[in-house]
């Protein structure tokens, strides 16, 4: 499916790259979408599809980008407060908490069939993973920077699915690409250190600082978790400048959404 099917899919029109859907064969009943920094009213450095709360724009502008995004999606979006944990909980318990006014703290969610609830998750650079079943029964979605990862992020998702996890497809989103993720040994080390296997996604540049590749570092992990089938993973959030933010190559920036339900 080209990116014009897709987002003829969602109602978009040919030339309007503001969301698209995930590109893998989940069912039918599973249903994506992932913006990008096109379409919004934020003014800069938040121009202008800002959906991040936290960032510093202006609250109003974000309320309306988040009314244009939720038009397109067929559930409440339930929001988090991702602290770069490994904390999976409910989207339902997102979403309740949200009507009672605050924003609880986790970095991944899941939703089962029959739940009137999308799974959300808010990245710029760090890396977005939406997952499913082969039969559209649990959709979650991840928030994977570099220490949620280490520490076990999508293990922890996919175990909260409760379902067997050769039956489960992950979807890899746009994050910092491995020609722009240079790290240090804190970075190298929390991944090579318990996996030695993870030192194919590094390549040393100099003394104590490497080029990381985070989608192979989540292949990793995923593979560790059981979870095989896994597509997406070849965009840059820091070299596509016109098409995400990145907060690596900006500082302050606004943050794109990706979300996954059922219907």
């Amino acid at each position: 499916m080209t990116q014009w099917d897709m987002n003829q899919a969602l109602g978009l029109k040919h030339d309007d790259q503001t969301f698209f859907a995930a590109h893998w064969p989940a069912p039918s009943n599973v249903h994506t979408l992932l913006t990008t920094r096109q379409g919004g009213v934020s003014r800069p450095p938040f121009a202008t599809l800002n959906l991040g709360m936290h960032v510093g724009d202006d609250i109003q502008a974000v309320e309306q980008n988040r009314a244009l995004i939720q038009q397109h999606v067929a559930k409440p979006l339930a929001y988090l407060q991702q602290v770069h944990s490994t904390e999976v909980m409910a989207a339902t318990t997102a979403l309740t908490a949200a009507h009672k006014g605050y924003v609880p703290e986790a970095d991944a969610s899941f939703s089962r069939q029959g739940e009137a609830v999308a799974c959300a998750i808010m990245t710029a650079d760090c890396l977005p993973v939406l997952l499913c079943d082969r039969a559209g029964t649990v959709v979650a979605a991840a928030h994977a920077g570099w220490r949620g990862l280490a520490g076990g992020i999508l293990q922890n998702t996919v175990e909260a699915m409760q379902v067997p996890a050769v039956e489960i497809m992950a979807y890899l989103g746009p994050a910092i690409g491995p020609e722009a993720f240079e790290v240090g040994t804190e970075v190298w080390k929390a991944f090579c250190l318990p996996q030695p296997k993870a030192q194919a996604a590094f390549i040393e540049i100099d003394n104590d600082h490497y080029l990381a590749d985070i989608y192979a570092l989540a292949r990793l992990a995923l593979a560790d978790a059981g979870v095989h089938q896994v597509y997406g993973g070849t965009e840059c959030t820091v070299l596509q400048r016109d098409r995400y933010f990145s907060y690596r190559r900006e500082g302050q920036t606004g943050r794109m959404l990706s979300a996954i339900w059922l219907d």
